[in-house]
Order: C-alpha cells, then sequence, then structure tokens
C-alpha cells in the first residue's frame, strides 16, 4: 500500500486503510485544482514524441522547435531534481495542516501529461487517486518523449492547445497552471482539436501543415506564459489554504502569491499598451544585434529566433509554405537556471540530450551576462584617504524583477573587490566558497532575493527560519514576505500593490510624483583603507545562482527529520518500480544533497553576470 506508507503514525495507517491506489470513494478530499480544463479530455494530450518526425532535426539543428525545446527547462520539469525534493516537503506541510495532496497542485505544471491522464489525483471519471507523490507516473526520468512517459515536462501539445477563456467564456485565471485546452474537433485539416500556431496560412495563401491548425495570437502573448509563471497558494475547494500577511501584520484576505513574473511584467513598462500596440519602441533589444520586432512579450527574450545558414533547408518552410528563416521562434524557453541542465546531462545520458543540455547552458548564460543588467562602479577617498567610498549601480533590463520566478534559494548579488597599486587584496565583500558552496556576507553585503516566511502572530514577525535558526522555506506554508529588495523592471507600477511591492527596500520613482519606479539600484559601502597609498581599483561583480546552500541543506535536513522515505520504497508497485535511475534508494532530499556535493556539479555555481571596475587615484 505505497499511499499509506508516505505518511507516519496511525494517520498513515488511516489513510492508508481508505486511501490505497485504487482511489477515494466515497470521501471528501480537497480540490487544489478545480479551475481550468480537468482530467477526462475529449481528446488527450499527445506526448511530444509525436511532433518529433516533423519538428525535430539532428542533435545540433537547434533551430527546430523539438531540438531547441529538449535540452530547456520546461521539457525537463518533470525530471528536475530540485522540484522532486521540494514535493515532498510540500506533500508533509499540507498533511501537517489537514490538507492532503498539495501535490496534485506542483504536478498539474510540471507533469501536464500525467496530469491530465488522471495519474495524479483527478480521474477522467470523476475518481480520485493518489498520486501526489508522483508514484503513479507513467515511465521513468530517463525515456524519451513517447507513449508511456509522463516525465517529458511541458510538452507540445500543451502549450499549442491552450485557449485565452474557457468553451463557455470562462477567464484564463492566469496563475498556477489554471489554463484551458482547445479540446473540441479542429475545423482545418486531420481529426483532433487544433494545433495554435502564429502563423495563419490561408491569409498568407500558403500551403497549412498536415495536422489539424490555427492561427493562435494566444500563443505568442504574455497571457500564455502567465498562466503558469504567476503561481499562488492552491485553493481547497475554493478557500486559498494561506493569505497574504503584510509586514504590518495585516491579513489581506488575498491568495498568497507565491511567484508573480507575469505580474511584475504586466506592471512593467514593456506590459504597458505605450509599447504593447508597437508605435513606441521599447528601450531594449529583442536580441543582441537583431531587433526582430519591439521587446513586448515573454517569448521576445526567452525564445530565440530561427536562423539556418542553409535559408532552403525543408524545417524552415515547414515542408510546404514559405520560408520562415527570420520569423519563427526557437523553443529554448531560456532562463536563468544553468546548474540543472548540467545535472540531468550527467544523471540522465540514456536521454541523448547532451547537446541540447549543452546547448540551454550556452542560452541561459548569454541571457544573464548579455541581457538581464548592466554595472557601473565608482568610488572616492574621503575621511583624508582614511575610508574608501564606493557605489555599485545595478540596472535591471530585464522584464520583470531580477531575479524573479521560484523564490526557494534563487538569489543574485555583488562581490566587491578591492586592491592597491600592487595588486595586493585590500577588501573582498559578497564572495562565494566553492568549496563549501558558502557565500560570505555582512551588513553592507547586498543580496538581491525574496524571503518568503511564516506570520509568527506572538512576535509580529514573518519567520524565515526554524527553531534552530536555519533558514526555512515552506513554499506551500508561506504566508508574508520578510524581505523583496528585487531591483524592479522598467517603469514598474506596483509599489504600492501588496502583491508584487518591495519590502524592506525603496526604488525612487522616475520623476517626482510618478507612479512608475526606478529599474536601478545603487548599492553604498564605506571601506577602511588606512595605511594604502597609490591608486586603488575597484572591481565589482554581479552573481546570479539557482539554488542556494541553505535551501539545499533545507530539503535534505527535512527529508531526515520527517522520516522521509527512498523514492522506490515509498512508490513501491507503482508503474515500472524499482527505478533503476533517480533517487532509487535514497530520499529524493538525501538524493538532491549528493547532487549538489558531487564535484562534477559544483554546489549550483554562480554565473558571474556583469564586472565593472573603477581606479581610485
Amino acid at each position: 500500500m505505497a499511499a499509506g506508507k508516505r505518511w507516519g503514525g496511525a494517520l498513515a495507517l488511516a489513510w492508508g486503510l481508505l486511501f490505497g491506489l485504487a482511489g477515494y470513494a466515497g470521501t471528501q478530499l480537497p480540490d487544489l485544482t478545480a479551475r481550468g480544463s480537468q482530467p477526462g479530455l475529449t481528446h488527450p494530450l499527445e506526448n511530444s514524441g509525436n511532433c518529433m518526425g516533423c519538428h525535430a532535426g539532428g542533435t545540433i539543428e537547434f533551430h527546430y522547435p523539438a531540438t531547441s525545446w529538449k535540452g530547456s527547462m520546461m521539457a525537463n520539469a518533470g525530471r528536475d531534481p530540485v522540484f522532486w525534493a521540494a514535493l515532498d516537503v510540500a506533500n508533509a506541510d499540507g498533511e501537517s495542516i489537514g490538507v492532503p495532496g498539495i501535490g496534485d497542485w506542483c504536478l498539474r505544471c510540471h507533469v501536464p501529461e500525467g496530469w491530465f491522464a488522471g495519474r495524479v489525483s483527478k480521474t477522467g471519471d470523476g475518481g480520485r487517486v493518489d498520486g501526489s507523490n508522483g508514484c503513479l507516473l507513467q515511465g521513468k526520468h530517463d525515456d524519451v518523449p513517447g507513449f508511456g512517459n509522463d516525465y517529458s515536462g511541458v510538452g507540445c501539445h500543451y502549450c499549442h492547445r491552450a485557449e485565452p477563456n474557457g468553451p463557455n467564456g470562462e477567464p484564463n485565471y492566469l496563475e498556477s497552471g489554471d489554463l484551458w485546452l482547445d479540446d473540441v474537433a479542429c475545423a482545418n485539416g486531420g481529426s483532433g482539436p487544433c494545433r495554435g500556431g502564429p502563423y495563419d496560412y490561408d491569409s498568407e495563401g500558403t500551403n497549412p501543415p498536415p495536422h489539424p491548425w490555427k492561427h493562435s495570437p494566444h500563443l505568442s502573448s504574455s497571457e500564455m506564459c502567465g498562466s503558469c509563471h504567476n503561481v499562488t497558494s492552491p485553493l481547497n475547494n475554493g478557500v486559498p489554504l494561506r493569505t497574504l500577511i503584510t509586514p504590518a501584520g495585516v491579513d489581506t484576505g488575498i491568495a498568497f502569491p507565491i511567484e508573480r513574473t507575469y505580474t511584475e511584467w504586466l506592471k512593467s513598462d514593456y506590459g504597458t499598451a505605450l509599447f504593447a500596440d508597437g508605435v513606441e519602441s521599447a528601450p531594449v533589444q529583442n536580441q543582441p544585434g537583431v531587433v526582430v520586432k519591439q521587446q513586448q512579450t515573454c517569448q521576445d527574450c526567452h525564445m530565440e529566433i530561427a536562423r539556418s545558414e542553409d535559408p532552403e533547408e525543408q524545417f524552415l518552410g515547414c515542408f510546404f509554405g514559405p520560408n520562415r528563416n527570420g520569423s519563427l521562434s526557437v523553443h529554448n524557453f531560456s532562463g536563468a537556471n544553468t546548474w540543472v541542465p548540467k545535472i540531468l546531462k550527467g544523471e540522465f545520458p540514456a536521454l541523448g540530450y547532451d547537446e541540447a543540455f549543452d546547448q540551454a547552458i550556452l542560452w541561459s548564460t548569454a541571457l544573464l551576462t548579455e541581457r538581464t543588467a548592466t554595472l557601473v562602479t565608482r568610488g572616492v577617498r574621503s575621511g583624508g584617504g582614511q575610508t574608501l567610498e564606493v557605489e555599485v549601480e545595478v540596472t535591471n533590463l530585464s522584464g520583470h524583477k531580477l531575479p524573479t520566478g521560484y523564490s526557494e534559494g534563487r538569489r543574485m548579488w555583488i562581490e566587491l573587490e578591492v586592491r592597491d597599486a600592487g595588486g595586493a587584496l585590500v577588501y573582498r565583500n559578497g564572495s562565494w566558497d566553492p568549496a563549501s558552496g558558502e557565500l560570505q556576507r555582512d551588513a553592507q553585503t547586498r543580496v538581491y532575493e525574496i524571503k518568503q516566511g511564516i506570520w509568527d502572530a506572538e512576535s509580529g514577525t514573518c519567520r524565515i527560519t526554524d527553531a534552530q535558526g536555519r533558514a526555512s522555506f515552506h513554499f506551500a506554508l508561506n504566508n508574508c514576505v520578510a524581505k523583496d529588495n528585487r531591483i524592479p523592471p522598467l517603469g514598474f507600477t506596483g509599489g504600492d500593490d501588496v502583491e508584487v511591492a518591495p519590502v524592506g527596500a525603496t526604488y525612487a520613482p522616475v520623476a517626482p510624483g510618478s507612479n512608475r519606479l526606478r529599474n536601478v539600484d545603487v548599492a553604498q559601502y564605506s571601506i577602511p583603507v588606512a595605511g594604502t597609498s597609490g591608486a586603488l581599483t575597484v572591481t565589482a561583480r554581479l552573481h546570479f545562482q539557482a539554488s542556494s546552500k541553505e535551501y539545499i541543506e533545507f530539503l535534505r535536513n527535512q527529508a531526515v527529520e520527517r522520516g522521509f522515505e527512498g523514492e522506490n520504497q515509498m512508490c513501491e508497485g507503482g508503474p515500472g518500480r524499482p527505478f533503476s535511475v533517480g533517487p532509487q534508494g535514497l530520499t529524493r532530499g538525501a538524493y538532491l544533497y549528493g547532487l549538489w556535493s558531487n564535484p562534477a556539479y559544483g554546489k549550483s555555481p554562480p554565473v558571474q553576470m556583469r564586472s565593472a571596475s573603477a581606479v581610485v587615484p
């Protein structure tokens, strides 16, 4: 009885006896994913392997959608070991407050094929199964997209069948994967629902693809991305599991905003009509040296434009239609994560995705180092030359807060270094130790991050540490924000919005009386330099890190201290078990900690985004 083994003590026995793998018949369980399309689709989601015959090229032909998609975190959302370790904590946290099955809410976005097929919580016939820990999913971590594999992340059909509204005009909620899928027969060719795309073959007068299709402006909109890139505390039968409590201790009644990347964009200049209509030029180029269209949407930054050395290559004409070289988006979906793709390449060689993972790392590195921020360093001696006063100015070039997205362990910081005329080190602040994975920090260190926590009514504070003083990351239970000094995007109007306003930091308006905030932070340092002579060289470096040591240790400690089982033991009797890949006999938290500790993966090494130096006479 795999379900019962996940829980401890009498509660485990009770739930296990009531709810075996066969289902939860006759019980009233929370429904945490009630909005948007549900399991039981008339036309099930097809796996992405069905699309690769036409939409994949060779291993290095990354202008093909499927070839570039393979290395992305979208394609590997169901393989990410950080996700699986966090899922166990979320499930345990839900059980601790009497809300079992929170994994249903998480897996909806990470394994949509398995979720819509009824292998997570809800089945297509209205029944319930106990797969919120992922143990009922088909396939395994190193299976390529194909029949019977749920681990292939966010696939082609999930996006290309997405609709802006439900079948009866229901709204698209733009959060937590609450999206609508086209589930009716398509009027244009073939059988099954339409595959939406950016081209209107009828108006072009060109040959359509050999599958059902329709022109879908929604697919090219930021609203499409907002469906998953706003994440909100789940609704328990319509009631928020956690509501936002302000730093003043006021319960707003608003479902806690866990991630708000889409809202951050919407409240920036990039999300306003000023730029959205294409009349005005947005201030940042779409891609280095190439202006394809004015930068407006998520896709403009996170999807390259197809460029082929052979303009006659068949794919760029979709076999039948016009040449698409220069007008088709590469499906790289580059973000800031350069660490997990390296792990996936090393741990799952059977995928055969080595080149795709390498390219994904290159794309993400280029995004971070070339298009995300600028850095300026200034310095002057004061106090009779005894003190060096330094300013480091960081400008956010992205269309959302910097950094954005997943709050747990993700951060950006400034490393500052001062050397004398002979090159000897005078001062260093914000250095990261590759041997220990620790960030050296003090009161002057500027770390850009959001710290979410649990409101402590007794002390009147947002608690972000446990009883032992260790950093705490309870994604599903958080209800307050202790710190959010992340740099706003250009023209940010969310300074008065409790869901996205800075906390513990102040950003000036672009002009007196304006509600648009500057996308610039100035970090100030006062450094004792008594005894030095000659010129001093001040160097600032801006770093981004996907997962901090504190977060990885938290996930490991949770697995140990709460008695989580090894994955194969927890999933005993599930499809394909026991696995010979992934955690196997280890807990997911222990497995992740082992990967983090492995010298091959470097303890989530930070990416140096920018550097800037100044010589102070």
